[in-house]
């Protein structure tokens, strides 16, 4: 208790209470003032409850304050045995109900401060049914249960957020460099373009590159078309491939399937579904129902302290080992020690265990199932709306990895490439710059030349028609060229046509055979496989018998675990307060006077002499103040009464002074009418 003060009192002193506290002055605190601290401090964490209770009633802070100590989820200490007893000592203002409290409060703040906040928002209003049969009323209540979640979901992005680890100085180390970056680009362009601007026809060959790139661009989307037309193609060959397989499976199915078959199959989900039904439900439903009227009756008592909760345990174990003497007494009495019926009921109580085992694990393999599909089903949508196709599986997928390698492989050889082709282009940039400035040069000569002999422009109209002819040239060489290139692919593809033909006839009629064969190893596969699972069937029996007895013993081995280490806790507890013991008595017994003083009672006893002493003190003050209370008092009347006839006095004399001088002033006025 002193330790749980002593945090209080250094809590209330910090920030942003600054109380100023001691042990004395806060354990002298009133009820009034306690009262008006717990609400100081709740209004720390909800400000709507900063109030002064001296404004309201009593009966009302108690409501408010348990309302919020409700939403903040307090339980009252195992002390108080009655809810009513903690909300009367709540309206009285008890120390041993504040206390614990105010210490519950000020150890989590900031968490509590999270939950009011959180409380505004998400503590539901509770709208009767009658209410809810209108319609307005029913979409304004379902409006505000879409905005609870709405504002969930918002409130859990925002703690994401602020735990993600973005700070704003890397944010704004990456604008900087950005930034930078945009500088030096710009610096870049101003150059290129002084550089380009001497030379001539730039203009115009600033628009032939922006074309050139256009149609490069251009290229690029129309391979990338090509590229995608030629996936989707071999998608839908794959889907179509897929599902003729699906159909010969089903064909086979309907083939092989029998009218027994599927009776019996129909009857053994029947029988499934009726032992769930009759069985195995209404004992979970009965098992339920007791486990919640348990639950409920656990949550109407009072919170129970761990010396209650020993009681409890140590009445159950009685109670459990009276029913086992029963049972034993019962089994002796009624059941004959050579009695067979014993063995055929354990039997039939281990098949019993074992078809609610079996159920069990078949009625989650189902909802496992039933997930998976959903599963699946989720997936291929995610995947078509991505890719417009379906997932990859099993050799299809290793085609497309080993597909995806190559690539790779050709990736990197032609990054290489271009690599060597970027390095030889610097070099013939070089170059294509000194010979452009030597044919300026030579063009300038040549300019100068024909001016002088006045032949101006024969130069550079004999070079036009001579490149108007050579591209002229080119252009029926690359037609020739593509209508031979054309036509020898017609040829090549007809003629691969043609051998796939002849190939494919063996491997055709090889197919044929493999599909009888097949059949056949099928058939013995599911012979083997019915005796497999009848094997499998014996062995599960006796592992789940011995699974049993293994769970039993792991059971008793843990309880007992248990049992243990709580009997050497409360040893060493018991050694603790034993050890302390002996260190008191060994002080008190000591003629060593300071080992004396050490004792906690000879401490004790000098704090009560203290106490004592300063207690008579007082006494002898406070009669000394009361035999002198009465002459005191006669003496203040006597004072204020002669306080009374000196002003009395002195209002006499004034008047008399002011008389006085009145006389004078009309005996002067006289004497002065008489000499005139």
């Amino acid at each position: 208790m002193s330790d749980q003060i002593q945090f209080i009192v250094e809590k209330l002193n910090q920030e942003p209470f600054r109380k100023n506290y001691n042990l004395i002055t806060f354990d002298s605190l009133e009820s009034v003032q306690l009262l008006q601290l717990l609400s100081d401090v709740l209004g720390e964490i909800d400000p709507k409850h900063a109030v002064d209770i001296r404004e309201e009633l009593p009966e009302q802070t108690a409501k408010r304050m348990l309302s919020l100590l409700g939403i903040l989820k307090y339980k009252p200490p195992g002390s108080l045995s009655d809810l009513s007893a903690f909300r009367q000592g709540l309206v009285t203002g008890s120390k041993p109900v504040i206390h614990p409290v105010l210490h519950w409060l000020l150890q989590r703040t900031s968490e509590l401060k999270k939950r009011a906040y959180l409380a505004r928002f998400l503590v539901k209003l509770e709208v009767p049914a009658e209410f809810l049969q209108d319609d307005a009323v029913a979409d304004i209540n379902k409006q505000y249960e879409e905005l609870m979640e709405v504002f969930k979901n918002l409130h859990k992005e925002c703690e994401q957020l602020k735990t993600s680890g973005l700070s704003t100085a890397e944010i704004r180390r990456d604008i900087t460099a950005m930034e930078e970056e945009k500088d030096q680009l710009i610096k870049r362009v101003e150059r290129l373009k002084k550089r380009v601007e001497t030379v001539q026809n730039h203009q115009r060959m600033l628009e032939i590159a922006r074309q050139l790139r256009l149609e490069k661009e251009r290229e690029e989307s129309l391979a990338q078309q090509k590229q995608e037309q030629k996936n989707q193609l071999f998608h839908a060959e794959q889907r179509l491939q897929r599902a003729q397989l699906q159909l010969k499976e089903m064909h086979h199915a309907v083939v092989d399937s029998k009218p027994e078959s599927l009776m019996k199959k129909l009857e053994e989900e029947i029988n499934f579904n009726s032992y769930l039904v009759t069985e195995k439900l209404p004992r979970e439903l009965e098992s339920k129902k007791n486990s919640t009227y348990f639950l409920q009756k656990v949550a109407a008592e009072p919170a129970m302290s761990q010396s209650d909760l020993d009681v409890v345990e140590t009445k159950i174990n009685e109670v459990n080992a009276q029913i086992n003497q029963l049972i034993e007494k019962r089994m002796m009495k009624y059941e004959p020690i050579d009695s067979r019926f014993s063995m055929y009921r354990q039997q039939a109580s281990i098949i019993s265990r074992k078809k609610e085992a079996k159920a069990e694990e078949l009625q989650a393999a189902k909802e496992e199932m039933s997930s998976a599909e959903r599963q699946m089903l989720q997936k291929t949508n995610q995947a078509h709306e991505l890719e417009g196709s379906d997932v990859l599986k099993g050799d299809e997928f290793k085609h497309y990895v080993n597909k995806l390698r190559s690539k790779n492989t050709f990736y990197k050889k032609k990054r290489l490439e271009i690599a060597e082709i970027t390095a030889e282009y610097g070099v013939l940039q070089r170059t294509e710059e000194l010979l452009k400035q030597r044919h300026e040069a030579l063009q300038q000569q040549l300019q100068a030349i024909e001016d002088k002999k006045g032949i101006s422009g024969y130069s550079y109209t004999q070079e036009e028609l001579e490149r108007v002819s050579a591209v002229k040239s080119e252009m029926d060489e690359v037609k020739g060229r593509t209508l031979d290139n054309m036509s020898d692919m017609v040829k090549k593809l007809n003629a691969m046509v043609a051998e796939k033909k002849a190939s494919l006839a063996p491997v055709i009629k090889e197919l044929r055979q493999l599909r009888q064969k097949c059949q056949e190893l099928t058939q013995e596969c599911d012979e083997k496989k019915i005796q497999y699972d009848s094997c499998a069937a014996g062995l599960e029996s006796n592992r789940s018998a011995l699974e049993q007895e293994v769970k039993g013993l792991l059971e008793e081995c843990f309880q007992e675990e248990s049992n243990y280490r709580y009997i050497n806790c409360m040893k060493r507890t018991l050694e603790v307060q034993l050890q302390r013991a002996k260190e008191e008595m060994k002080a008190c017994v000591s003629p060593d006077p300071q080992e004396r003083r050490k004792a906690i009672r000879e401490q004790y006893t000098r704090m009560i002499l203290e106490q004592e002493n300063l207690g008579k003190k007082l006494r002898e003050k406070q009669k000394v103040v009361r035999e002198s209370h009465g002459p005191n008092m006669k003496q203040m009347k006597m004072w204020q009464d002669f306080e009374q006839l000196m002003e009395c006095k002195k209002e006499c004399f004034l008047k008399q002074q002011n008389q006085t001088a009145i006389g004078q002033v009309i005996r002067e006025g006289g004497k002065d009418r008489l000499v005139l």
